[in-house]
């Protein structure tokens, strides 16, 4: 964007692109957080029911911490 836009922008939305930006991504890595804690702790009541083998239980987390750690380094990158 140019100096004109990135003003215009700014004087309109109250706020630059980076701070946008920022608002975003934090908004998704606290649902992704959130959604992780949600399924790690379903799989452990899963778990402690043993309706769910350690090695699921364990499959469960490591999926979660991938995925973590993929969108951490598409969007962060």
């Amino acid at each position: 964007m140019t100096n004109d836009q990135l003003t215009a922008f700014a004087i309109n939305a109250g706020f630059t692109p980076e701070e946008l930006n920022f608002l975003l991504l934090g908004f998704v890595f606290a649902i992704l957080l959130l959604w992780g804690a949600w399924a790690i702790k379903s799989a452990y009541v899963c778990w402690a029911s043993q309706k769910m083998s350690d090695k699921e239980f364990a499959l469960v987390v490591i999926r979660f911490f991938a995925l973590y750690i993929l969108i951490s380094f598409l969007l962060l990158s």
